[in-house]
């Protein structure tokens, strides 16, 4: 382990992990769960700003969306803090929006940085539209890991009637990204407009996996302002799984070998591409004792994506004296040779690794409170964090909030709508209560949150 770095402050560590673990549902507390054994949460999203360029259809945003102001650069950093405070060091940071790079660019870049400091792996959540080049490599030279680029045919990109066409915008951002040393991913979503043309974008992505590490697919949710609303029963976790599947040649993949907190928010499926005259998938997920293992016994071992093939060498040498975990992965890579023939492996065929996730987002008036509870995916609050299904269907409230911040005359309050700072906020118009559905609670405007909405409170919360 002397060649690899471990994680800041391991008792400390320890101790969140225990607390992530006991969150879950006993159901859930399973060998290869993530949460509570290898990371106490899966990520925190860190919104630096509620404007956006596009207008999808299927927009996660809430109407006021566009009124309310970038809340103040001291605030972000507050937020970033209490997210190292509450889950440690190497935990995934969000920086989104709205459209994150929307923000004053000094500011982005002073976010970022700041996150790196702090130990955090930032990653960006963006459109692409803003994301030159120049500014990726800053952003890259300042602490970011990754950046997650969403295209698809809910932003009604003018002259682009299919995902297929949609090939050449995501082709111009890898381009920008590629030998930048940043982990690349694309979001989609999924809804009835796209489903059936899924196969072509794996195929796409696995064609391009010399740059793109991963694809994330998420599910269409009725929640935001968003006018598609409905989604037909044809359009469900496991119908995606299937599609997806289908297009790698594997209809038997692997999605559950991994967990990141509940099963039906989730799905993870690890593939090596490779191109032995045609393009062929191999599903890498197939022993749960091998993950099992991976997890317990790199625990306390911090990997980094800032120099992967580096860190990737580490791994190897340390693996070397890790017997029973040499031993799974033997018999895992005769599997995988088995099922695809040795030659998968070879220089020549350039075999690459390209990870698929499928996100199940909830609709806004059918929130499962056993999912809400058991949330991998947290959003960033003044008064804490919050699941991200139950933040959207509450955002109107969260982004409307005026805030309380330091300053130095003084705690001041911020009004959101008109990003400047009142001496009586009695005198401001909130917005009316917004009710989290399905059974959860209330959230009133001036306490965010109450007790039974499933809330991680940060340092400073109260």
């Amino acid at each position: 382990m002397q060649d690899l770095p471990v994680f800041e402050d391991l008792p400390g560590r320890k101790a969140r992990l225990e607390t992530a673990f006991k969150r879950l549902d006993p159901s859930l507390r399973v060998p290869t769960q993530a949460i509570g054994r290898r990371y106490a949460i899966g990520c925190v999203a860190v919104e630096i700003t509620q404007r956006c360029n596009l207008d999808c259809t299927l927009c996660y945003l809430s109407e006021s969306s566009e009124k309310v102001k970038d809340i103040p650069l001291a605030l972000v950093m507050d937020r970033l803090q209490k997210v190292r405070d509450t889950y440690g060091d190497g935990v995934g940071v969000q920086i989104t929006g709205g459209d994150p790079t929307l923000r004053k660019r000094e500011e982005l870049v002073a976010i970022v940085k700041r996150a790196a400091e702090l130990g955090l792996e930032p990653s960006l959540m963006t459109n692409g539209i803003k994301l030159t080049r120049d500014l990726a490599q800053e952003l890259k030279s300042v602490g970011l890991t990754d950046v997650a680029i969403h295209v698809d045919l809910t932003q009604e990109r003018k002259r682009y009637a299919t995902e297929e066409d949609l090939n050449a915008v995501r082709k111009e951002y890898i381009e920008r990204m590629r030998g930048l040393g940043l982990h690349v991913i694309f979001n989609t979503t999924v809804y009835d407009g796209n489903f059936n043309q899924i196969p072509g974008l794996i195929r796409f992505f696995a064609e391009n996996a010399d740059v793109v590490n991963l694809a994330s697919f998420q599910i269409q949710a009725d929640t935001g302002r968003g006018v598609i609303k409905d989604r037909s029963d044809g359009i469900t976790l496991k119908s995606v799984r299937a599609k997806i599947a289908e297009a790698t040649g594997n209809p038997d993949l692997n999605w559950d070998n991994i967990r990141v907190g509940h099963p039906d928010c989730n799905s993870i499926a690890y593939t090596l591409v490779s191109k032995n005259g045609t393009t062929r998938f191999a599903d890498l997920n197939v022993d749960p004792s091998l993950f099992a293992e991976i997890i317990s016994s790199t625990t306390d071992l911090k990997f980094s994506r800032m120099d992967s093939r580096k860190t990737s060498l580490a791994v190897a040498k340390w693996a070397l004296g890790q017997p029973r975990l040499l031993a799974l992965l033997l018999r895992s890579f005769v599997k995988v040779s088995l099922r695809n023939g040795p030659g998968m492996w070879l220089k020549k065929n350039d075999p690459r690794k390209l990870t698929l996730i499928i996100h199940n987002f909830m609709d806004a008036s059918d929130l499962d409170p056993m999912r809400v509870s058991n949330c991998s995916f947290m959003v960033a609050t003044d008064k804490g964090f919050v699941s991200m299904c139950a933040h959207n269907a509450a955002r109107e409230t969260f982004i409307r909030r005026p805030l309380t911040i330091e300053t130095p005359e003084g705690k001041k309050t911020w009004n959101p709508l008109t990003g400047t700072y009142v001496d009586d906020p009695r005198s401001l118009q909130l917005p009316v209560s917004t009710y989290i559905p399905a059974n959860l609670a209330e959230i009133p405007v001036p306490q965010v949150p109450v007790s039974t909405l499933p809330v991680a409170m940060g340092a400073g919360g109260k």
